[in-house]
């Protein structure tokens, strides 16, 4: 078991199960890796694209390392006043908006892709 998946099954029964179904679904990304950082799980995979943060009063919150570049249609993501991140609060595993929120994950692939290029051609 890794690191990210350790910490994880440590956490309390509602966090544990959000982490859980966003863990598996990031991890089914070509490329995606996880690794623990600033004590949460990080995904990257030329770059940070996301993190999982379980909230003190419940819940997690994902955030998009990007989130501020992100389209975002379906308006799921909050600054929370931050220049760079937005993220969504998830309080429930059973409402997890899977679709919107990997269309946003798909995204946040694209823009790291395009940095990949970008220094590349530097």
């Amino acid at each position: 078991m890794s690191d990210p998946e350790v910490y994880i099954q440590l956490l309390p029964p509602p966090q544990r199960r959000i982490m859980e179904v966003l863990y598996e679904e990031l991890m089914l990304q070509p490329g995606v890796t996880c690794k623990m950082r600033f004590k949460i799980p990080f995904f990257y995979r030329n770059s940070w694209i996301c993190y999982m943060n379980p909230l003190r009063k419940g819940g997690v919150e994902f955030v998009f390392l990007k989130g501020q570049q992100l389209a975002d249609p379906a308006g799921l993501l909050d600054a929370k006043d931050r220049k760079m991140v937005s993220g969504i609060t998830i309080e429930n595993a059973q409402k997890i908006p899977h679709e919107a929120l990997m269309e946003l994950v798909q995204e946040a692939l694209l823009l790291d892709e395009l940095d990949k290029r970008q220094r590349k051609s530097r």
